[in-house]
């Protein structure tokens, strides 16, 4: 069996949603283009079937890619999630203790599917995540990143 797929109820409903997307919208499109193409005639040289039929295979693959993680998602349901320490599901602010500005971040702890630095929603796989997990506010923690070493203070732990 497949490893679970941990995922926030936000992290799957996304998937769900563009899971549909491309059952019901994108597949009909496909088709209608490879049916297209067929039209032209001869299709062993034919560049627009060629086209159509290599987005038929990558859309497959990713409706199939979405389907598994669908059957063996796992949703995280943060309201029953404690935030004494911090758990995926759940937001930590911390204090960057590593600059003169003591900036203070604020992360949620997600699967590595949902992960999205830019969202702030970083894996509880990466250097970062897997540090913060089960540490309680006041907690400090010292992170070996590329760049160096990085060190935060947990200042609070929310859903």
């Amino acid at each position: 069996m497949a490893d679970e797929i941990l995922l926030t109820k936000e992290g799957y409903d996304k998937i769900v949603a563009e899971l549909e997307e491309l059952i019901t919208v994108k597949r009909k499109e496909v088709a209608e283009r490879i049916k297209e193409a067929i039209s032209y005639g001869d299709i062993s040289e034919n560049s627009e079937y060629d086209s159509a039929k290599n987005e038929q295979a990558e859309l497959e693959e990713r409706i199939n890619k979405l389907e598994n993680m669908v059957r063996t998602a796992k949703i995280i349901d943060e309201k029953n999630i404690s935030t004494d320490y911090v758990k995926i599901g759940l937001k930590v602010k911390v204090k960057n203790l590593s600059t003169k500005l003591k900036e203070v971040l604020e992360y949620t702890i997600v699967g590595s599917t949902e992960a999205d630095p830019y969202e702030g929603k970083i894996s509880n796989e990466s250097l970062v995540g897997k540090a913060l997990l089960d540490k309680k506010v006041k907690d400090k923690v010292e992170i070996q990143i590329p760049d160096g070493i990085v060190k935060y203070e947990i200042i609070e732990i929310s859903k």
